[in-house]
């Protein structure tokens, strides 16, 4: 079986579970960032942490239907599997990581971005630290004048796994609460200094949640 194919095969049933788990929760999103119901426009850079991804591509279909997505995948195997599985909900893919192809990827979501698209990154993928920001979301949001979205999941019931990551999958009939937090601007820095202070200014706002 080549790759691809694998990839398309473990896609489809995980997109089959995940839509099924879905249907059950009973989902509150609360909308500090004020894009609910609203245009397009600003064009954003979605950041959550990568153990909280599972409900992230209903949120865009169900809650945000007006806004065109993509997402920064990992170049791996793995990264190849995520890709054919957003797929299957319209969210278009960029391969690349801080560790592969990063600079290659940073321009793909530059040009992702004038074409109109909000890019999603989970931070602190595809290997870790949990809940450490990588400098990606910062950087593209300086480079393209785009704001930050952050974003919090909090499920009642769920699943961990024993990942780096301890990702969550919430239990069926699940409370969840989604939280857009209010856009983040960022400014130009002019040091590595100012940077990462910037840096850890949005992994506060995003906490462990």
């Amino acid at each position: 079986m080549t790759p691809e194919r694998k990839a398309q095969l473990i896609s489809s049933f995980g997109s089959w579970i995940m839509r099924f788990v879905v249907a059950t929760l009973s989902i509150r999103v609360d909308d500090q960032a004020g894009v609910l119901g609203k245009s397009s426009e600003p064009r954003l850079v979605w950041v959550f942490w990568h153990n909280r991804l599972f409900v992230i591509p209903h949120l865009l279909n169900r809650y945000l239907p007006q806004r065109l997505g993509s997402a920064l995948t990992s170049a791996s195997k793995d990264g190849e599997i995520v890709a054919a599985f957003l797929q299957r909900f319209n969210i278009r893919s960029i391969r690349g990581s801080s560790s592969r192809r990063g600079a290659a990827a940073i321009i793909e979501m530059k040009r992702f971005v004038k074409e109109g698209y909000d890019v999603a990154i989970t931070p602190d993928g595809p290997r870790g630290p949990r809940y450490r920001l990588n400098p990606g979301p910062i950087i593209l949001a300086q480079k393209t004048g785009a704001q930050v979205m952050p974003i919090q999941v909090a499920y009642s019931r769920f699943w961990q796994l024993k990942s780096w990551d301890g990702f969550q999958i919430p239990k069926p009939f699940a409370r969840v609460n989604i939280t857009l937090l209010p856009l983040h601007t960022v400014p130009q820095t002019r040091d590595d200094a100012e940077f990462e202070a910037e840096r850890l200014r949005l992994e506060t706002i995003l906490g462990q949640g």
